[in-house]
């Protein structure tokens, strides 16, 4: 039997994340928090880089959230039909 997907419903899903991971770093920027964050990830990876977190910005925030999401769409539409084509 041939595991056939949704390439639409696959392009959802990693839209969603995709998205909903760039709404988090938004309001994480909002908040104030985002540059703490950061500075913490790159520790963690034994980085050190000489970077600033700009102040929120709505409409480059409700952008990057778009953009993003669009992106994940497109790569789960491709990944799901890669899939569907490997699976004949």
């Amino acid at each position: 039997m041939k595991n056939v997907i949704s390439a639409h419903r696959v392009g959802l899903a990693f839209g969603g994340v995709l998205g909903l991971w760039h709404l988090a770093w938004s309001v994480m920027v909002a908040l104030g928090i985002a540059q703490p964050f950061m500075d913490w990830i790159l520790q963690l990876h034994m980085i050190e880089l000489s970077y600033r977190v700009l102040p929120f910005a709505p409409l480059m925030a409700l952008g990057l959230i778009i953009v993003t999401s669009a992106f994940g769409y497109i790569i789960g539409y491709v990944l799901g039909t890669l899939w569907n084509a490997v699976q004949k």
